[in-house]
């Protein structure tokens, strides 16, 4: 009997161990996962330019009572695994850091801004008890986009003709695609978030040369698969590189292309000094300049009549004929040279100034607004007169940076923000971007052929974002071998004019984060192949590209895209809560 007793004493003891140790692992698991959804909650606070309001919970009893804080740091009680799971949040003193990213680590030597926090996750069983008690110490990293020479939200495909050298950075948060019909070297470290193919995605075919620079700071060349087909990449068989290539990061979180709307609540819409739309929904069309108001767009009568007495813009209605499209253009027409220097000329009536800061220089937001402005539609905006980006008043102050953004089709005519000492950081957002040069003069060439659309050299000094079509109108595995190529980086920016012999010299950045919403016509190569009437679209420019290594020392355009990632630094179980 003292022997069963035992026994029996010992199995309850066994028992009751196993089943308080199971109780514990299912709390421990739903606190992580009350972390893992306040951590998520944090970092798309920072998407479009917010930070984390509230204040915290009180350290004596937290989430009890009154003590319950508020804003994006009260406490928040979730449902998981059937535990009641209580969660707050907690910001560390001296937010933000200003930081370069350390060697070593992915993004290394990007500039950054960084916010520590501290997260708390209590998980309560149904019998009342606290089952785990987890605090996450993390940092969450905001790096602007145009720190590299091209970052993508989809499938990138860099597959030039001619040699071309890119001295930057590369990543995308889906597959990248390498190839080359002579030679494509990177100078900068490359990762992707998807895989890494060496060749192309529309057809399984591989050629030319790819060289990658490697730790040691020599070029190494990524070969073909067997009879120049493509071949996929793993992280091992990219070691020699000493991680200047990374496949299969964590995607990072990015700013969704609808922060471009002319919508309040959005990101430049709110924030822009300047919004000029050309107003299509009338019997009459007219430019107006738009103001924000608690919440309301409003026409800003005085900036209106003001900016029509400088003659600074304008429209036109289907004079311009996109090949592509196949569509006469409506298009907003602005004079960058005469809206500067109206601004300059009547401050008090737009009511900042050429070197105002705010938004770390000028934020200009262009726009059309019509029956089809939010779909498919024929609108564009034209910007003139943007060889320099500084006023001609004499004592004008120097704008500090100048951001273009708009929702339409984007058409830059003839040099822009030229290299020199009159250089400021510039960047133009977008549906698409299309470039026309200096010796496009009238627009009735658009509907001649090819032949008589001479282009000449121009200069371009801007970071672009915009959208880029897709090759097999599928993103990932889906789209591969299948349907008519994008056209790649190297058609990012779209031409309407014959290029043969001219150089586009470009210093910039290119960012793209979806497929176009408002232009959707197919990339349809070269030549007379294909257009309108068969008249042909453009014949390439001599690439001149190169990344603008000012960019990633600090000289960015106001308001540059960032993309947000968090970096664990501590995970305590069962802290002693203070």
């Amino acid at each position: 009997m003292s022997f069963l007793t035992a026994y029996f004493f010992l199995t309850l003891t066994e028992i009751r161990t196993t089943s308080s140790s199971a109780r514990q692992t299912t709390g421990f698991y739903a606190a992580e996962a009350g972390l893992n959804l306040r951590a998520e909650e944090i970092r798309q606070k920072f998407l479009g330019y917010n930070r984390p309001q509230g204040t915290s919970p009180q350290s004596n009893a937290p989430c009890q009572g009154t003590n319950q804080g508020s804003g994006d740091f009260a406490c928040k009680t979730y449902t998981i695994s059937g535990r009641t799971v209580r969660t707050y949040v907690r910001e560390a003193e001296g937010n933000p850091h200003n930081i370069t990213i350390p060697p070593g680590e992915l993004y290394e030597y990007l500039e950054a801004q960084e916010y520590r926090y501290h997260l708390y996750s209590e998980a309560v069983g149904p019998d009342g008890r606290t089952e785990a008690l987890l605090e996450l110490v993390f940092k969450s990293r905001l790096v602007p986009m145009f720190q590299f020479a091209a970052f993508y939200n989809k499938d990138l495909e860099i597959l030039p003709g001619p040699d071309m050298t890119f001295n930057g950075r590369v990543h995308t948060n889906k597959d990248l695609y390498l190839n080359s019909d002579n030679t494509l070297t990177i100078r900068g470290q490359v990762s992707t978030a998807g895989k890494l193919y060496r060749g192309r995605k529309d057809t399984n075919s591989c050629g030319g040369t790819v060289n990658i620079q490697r730790q040691a700071g020599d070029l190494a060349a990524l070969a073909c698969g067997l009879r120049g087909t493509r071949r996929s990449y793993t992280q091992s068989e990219v070691a020699d590189w000493g991680g200047r290539i990374q496949v299969g990061v964590d995607p990072v979180t990015v700013p969704e292309p609808e922060e471009l709307d002319p919508t309040p609540g959005k990101t430049y819409w709110d924030k822009a000094d300047l919004r000029i739309g050309l107003d299509l929904s009338g019997p009459t069309p007219s430019v107006k300049v738009y103001r924000v108001s608690s919440g309301q767009t409003l026409v800003d009568r005085v900036s209106t009549d003001t900016l029509s007495g400088c003659n600074a813009v304008g429209y036109t209605l289907g004079g311009f004929h996109n090949n592509r499209e196949g569509k006469d253009i409506k298009m907003l027409e602005v004079d960058l040279k005469k809206v500067l220097d109206c601004i300059h000329n009547n401050r008090t009536a737009f009511g900042f100034a050429l070197d105002d800061d705010t938004e770390g220089g000028l934020v200009f937001f262009l726009t059309v607004f019509g029956p089809n402005s939010s779909g498919i539609n024929d609108y564009g905006v034209r910007v003139k007169g943007g060889a320099s980006l500084i006023s001609t008043v004499s004592g004008a102050p120097r704008p500090r940076g100048l951001t273009l953004v708009s929702d339409q089709a984007v058409y830059i005519q003839g040099d822009f923000n030229r290299n020199g000492p009159d250089w400021i950081p510039a960047a133009v957002l977008a549906d698409s971007i299309n470039i026309l040069s200096n010796a496009w003069s009238r627009d009735t060439l658009s509907r001649e052929s090819l032949s008589r659309r001479q282009a000449s050299n121009t200069e371009v000094n801007a970071a672009f974002l915009a959208g880029t079509d897709t090759t097999g109108n599928q993103e990932g595995e889906g789209g591969r071998d299948r349907g008519a190529y994008n056209g790649g980086l190297e058609n990012y920016p779209r031409f309407h004019e014959d290029w043969s012999g001219k150089t586009l010299t470009y210093r910039g950045s290119f960012v793209s984060l979806g497929k176009p919403r408002k232009v959707n016509g197919p990339w349809c190569g070269t030549g007379t192949g294909c257009g309108t009437a068969g008249r042909g679209i453009y014949n390439p420019p001599i690439r001149q590209w190169s990344f603008d290594s000012r960019f990633a020392q600090g000289q960015l355009p106001p308001l540059s895209p960032r993309f947000v990632y968090l970096r664990q630094e501590r995970f305590l179980r069962e802290f002693e809560r203070r």
